[in-house]
C-alpha cells in the first residue's frame, strides 16, 4: 500500500477504538471550553449551560456507571448514573444560576466560575473556534468527540511529515504517527481541552524547522513556523511564549555550536532563531495590549484555589517553595515508575542523530516542563501540563532505530542498493 493509505488505516483504527469511550474524557476545564464553543454557534447564556452542563454531568454518571460495574463490592448493586447525573445537574445549575442572577453576564464562557477565573478562557478563543462547527453539525457529545478525533490525527499526521522531512524511512515514520496515538500525547488530546491543539500546532512547527535545515522549503518552513505560534497565541497565549522562546534559543544554539567547529551557521538556524524572537516579543507585546491575565494572576489562581480565597501576600515566595516540593515529589515518582524518563533518554539518542533538528526538538519539548513550572500542581488531571515533553520519544524513537532499519534490509544479491522509502 501506499504511504499516504497507511496513514489513512492508521487514523481510521484509532478512531474506532476512540468509540470505546465517547462520554467520561471531560476535565472541569472542559465546561468552559464547551459553553465558549455553542455561544460561537448563537447559544445565549442559558442555551449555552443547558448544553454544557448536560453532556459534562452525563459524562460524570456514564463514569460512575463503569466504575461501579467493577466495583468488587457494590457491583450488583443499582446503578449508580441517575443519581450522579441528577447532583451533578443540581449542583452546576445551582452555581450557575447565582452567577447570572447577580449579572455575571460577559464574555462567551458561561460564569461556571468567579469572573476572574474565567477571564482566563475569555481569552483563549482558538480551541472553541474549531470545536463550534462540530457541536453546530453534530450536537456536543458526537461534535466533541469528533473534533478530538480530528484533532489527534492531524497531530499524528504531523509527527509523519516531521520525520519523512528528515528523510526517515516511511516505516519509521508511520512508527512515530503510531507512537503519538498510543503514548499519553493521543489520551491527552482527546480530551476536550486546548493541549490536543497544542501538541497538533507544535509538531506542525517542528515540521517548518525541519523544512528550513533541511534547505529544500526555507520560506514555506519559516512561514510554518510563525503561523503555528499565531495560532498558538489564539489558543494558549503562554505555549506561544514558551515555544518562540524555546525555538529562539535553538537556533542561537545552533548556530553558535557550527561557528565553534569552524562551520558557517548557515540562514536556517538564524532564521528560525529570528520568528522565535518574534514570536516570543510579539506575544508578550499583544497579551498586554489586549489585557491578557497576566503571571501573577496565574500565580494568585495556583495559590487561591482558582481566587475561592483571598489573594497571597507574598505569592512568589509561596510559588517557589511549591516548585520546589512539587519536583521533589515528580522526581520521586518518576524513580518509582521511570517509563517517561526512559522514553525521554531514547528520544534524546534519537534527536542527537540529527543534531540541528534535534535541537529544535529538545526545545519544543522543553515546553513541556514549561507549562508544568508554571502549574506545580501533581494532581492535574493525568500530567497533561507536562505532555509536550513527550514529542522528544515520539519522533526520537524512530531516528533511533534507523540504522536498525537499514542494516535489517538486505537487498537481492546483485541489485542496486536503494534507501528504504
Amino acid at each position: 500500500m501506499r504511504p499516504r493509505t497507511w496513514v489513512l488505516l492508521l487514523a481510521a483504527l484509532f478512531a474506532l477504538m476512540q468509540l470505546a469511550t465517547v462520554e467520561g474524557r471531560d476535565t472541569p476545564d472542559s465546561k468552559n471550553y464547551v459553553s465558549y464553543a455553542l455561544s460561537l454557534t448563537g447559544a445565549d447564556k442559558r442555551e449555552a449551560a443547558a448544553a454544557t452542563i448536560d453532556h459534562y454531568c452525563a459524562g460524570k454518571a456514564a463514569m460512575a456507571h463503569r466504575a461501579q460495574l467493577v466495583d468488587v463490592v457494590r457491583f450488583h448493586a443499582p446503578d449508580p448514573a441517575p443519581r450522579v447525573l441528577r447532583e451533578c445537574r443540581e449542583q452546576e445549575w445551582r452555581q450557575v444560576e447565582a452567577r447570572l442572577a447577580a449579572g455575571d453576564t460577559a464574555g462567551h464562557t458561561v460564569p461556571f466560575m468567579p469572573e476572574r477565573f474565567m477571564r482566563i478562557f475569555e481569552v483563549r478563543p482558538g480551541y472553541p473556534l474549531v470545536l463550534a462547527p462540530f457541536v453546530a453539525l453534530l450536537g456536543v457529545t458526537w461534535g466533541v468527540w469528533t473534533a478530538g478525533v480530528l484533532i489527534t490525527c492531524a497531530g499524528g499526521v504531523f509527527a509523519y511529515l516531521v520525520l519523512r522531512t528528515l528523510a526517515a524511512p516511511v516505516p519509521l515514520a508511520l512508527t512515530g504517527m503510531a507512537l503519538y496515538l498510543v503514548l499519553p500525547c493521543g489520551t491527552t488530546a482527546m480530551r476536550p481541552m486546548t493541549e490536543g491543539l497544542m501538541l497538533a500546532l507544535t509538531l506542525a512547527a517542528l515540521w517548518g524547522c525541519a523544512l528550513v535545515l533541511g534547505g529544500t522549503r526555507p520560506r514555506a518552513g519559516l512561514a510554518l513556523v510563525a503561523g503555528a505560534l499565531f495560532a498558538l497565541f489564539t489558543v494558549k497565549h503562554s505555549q506561544a511564549l514558551f515555544l518562540g522562546a524555546c525555538l529562539a534559543a535553538a537556533g542561537v544554539a545552533v548556530a553558535v555550536r557550527r561557528r565553534w567547529r569552524g562551520m558557517p551557521a548557515g540562514r536556517g538556524p538564524v532564521a528560525l532563531a529570528a520568528v522565535g524572537c518574534a514570536g516570543m516579543l510579539g506575544t508578550v507585546l499583544v497579551s498586554r495590549l489586549l489585557g491578557h491575565p497576566s503571571v501573577s494572576d496565574s500565580v494568585q489562581d495556583l495559590l487561591t484555589g482558582h481566587f475561592a480565597r483571598p489573594d497571597r501576600e507574598r505569592p512568589w515566595a509561596e510559588f517557589f517553595q511549591l516548585q520546589g516540593n512539587f519536583w521533589m515529589e515528580w522526581a520521586r515518582r518518576q524513580m518509582w515508575e521511570p517509563f517517561f524518563v526512559a522514553a525521554l533518554a531514547a528520544g534524546v539518542l534519537g534527536a542527537l542523530r540529527r543534531p540541528a533538528f534535534g535541537a529544535f526538538l529538545a526545545a519544543a519539548a522543553c515546553t513541556g516542563f514549561l507549562n508544568q513550572a508554571g502549574h506545580p500542581d501533581i494532581n492535574i488531571w493525568g500530567d497533561r501540563l507536562i505532555t509536550l515533553a513527550w514529542l522528544l520519544p515520539v519522533l526520537g524513537v524512530p531516528l533511533l532505530l534507523e540504522p536498525v532499519l537499514r542494516r535489517a534490509v538486505v537487498p537481492a544479491q546483485g541489485a542496486p542498493v536503494e534507501p528504504v522509502g
